[in-house]
């Protein structure tokens, strides 16, 4: 199954997903570092290369997810699907603590895909902290 993503394809996921990281929604211009393509359903599963496989992904977050497609939540030990961002709305599994410098789990999979992802990791909530005090963060739409 061939990982060539067209130009076209290209576009439409940075369009669709507003450079930003569509699981820890770290945006592109804050990081300053390329955002990379993530197939939520990874290839070596039998995931296509599309717009319905295809996300953008800071590269700690497509590092850390690796091949998962599975994670244990840790409030009920029960194994979920992770984070789906083509087919389930962020608002819905994840909010920002009230400081908005730490992503929250609100169901299973959102606190199941914290977790496998390592949204929270030290150098990723230092930064947050750094755009948080000057006004760029978290992403307000």
């Amino acid at each position: 199954m061939s990982s060539y993503i067209s130009a076209t394809l290209r576009e439409q996921i940075i369009q669709t997903d507003r450079k930003r990281c569509c699981y820890c929604q770290t945006q592109e211009l804050n990081s300053g570092i390329p955002l990379s393509f993530d197939h939520i359903l990874p290839r070596s599963q039998g995931g296509e290369t599309s717009f319905e496989n295809v996300c953008l992904a800071c590269r700690p977050c497509n590092e850390f997810k690796a091949a998962s497609t599975e994670g244990i939540d840790p409030l009920t030990g029960v194994s979920v699907s992770l984070f789906n961002p083509r087919f389930q709305h962020w608002g819905e599994h994840f909010a920002w603590s009230d400081d908005g410098i730490t992503v929250e789990g609100l169901t299973p999979i959102g606190r199941a895909t914290v977790v496998i992802l390592r949204m929270n990791h030290t150098a990723i909530v230092t930064a947050r902290k750094r755009w948080s005090y000057s006004g760029w963060h978290p992403p307000t739409d």
